[in-house]
């Protein structure tokens, strides 16, 4: 039987770089290999003529590409954490200085209370009071809608590099591509 096979189109999800391959009709996606192996290293059984020190080098530089690959994927996802975990932070420390000026509000209010006995003062003294924790109350919740905010674009830019894996598969990119693969000699 006549083996014929197409040249693989190749492309690249996240870090990783898939190939498509046709082979007698058979379309099947692989991880392709590195280019030192793409020429059939991989495939071939060790050279006996080949110095040991060299293997040991390649193995070498292999692993290298292959830590560097995992360092900056997880680097991109540090990233994304450490914005948030630092907007979290000035949140926290936001409300502690306004949880530490209210006490101070409170006792300006009792002095405030013990020289004037007129009841309106007071009413209009805690109706301040009370309209200061309200205005804390909405900021905490501005920051927290704001890091939720953050948090779903997050995901939902995952969301979409995950579809466009599934969306963007270059098998056939027009219909002719299409009949010429299913009609292909």
């Amino acid at each position: 039987m006549n083996r014929q096979a197409s040249a693989p189109a190749s492309y690249v999800v996240g870090d990783e770089e898939w190939e498509l391959c046709n082979e007698d009709g058979f379309i099947y996606k692989r991880l392709k290999l590195p280019e030192e192996t793409a020429a059939g290293e991989a495939s071939k059984p060790p050279d006996p003529d080949l110095d040991p020190a060299e293997e040991e080098r390649n193995r070498r530089k292999r692993k290298t590409r292959i830590l560097v690959k995992f360092k900056r994927k997880y680097q991109r996802e540090i990233d994304h954490w450490e914005i948030l975990s630092n907007n979290l932070c000035a949140m926290q420390e936001k409300a502690n200085q306004f949880q530490n000026s209210v006490p101070e509000a409170t006792s300006s209010i009792e002095i405030g209370k013990q020289i004037e006995k007129d009841a309106s003062s007071r009413r209009s003294l805690l109706l301040d009071e009370l309209l200061s924790v309200e205005e804390a109350r909405e900021w905490i919740i501005q920051n927290v809608s704001q890091v939720c905010e953050i948090a779903e674009e997050i995901s939902r830019v995952e969301e979409e590099e995950e579809k466009e894996m599934f969306f963007n598969l270059p098998v056939w990119g027009t219909p002719k591509d299409l009949m010429a693969s299913l009609c292909y000699d």
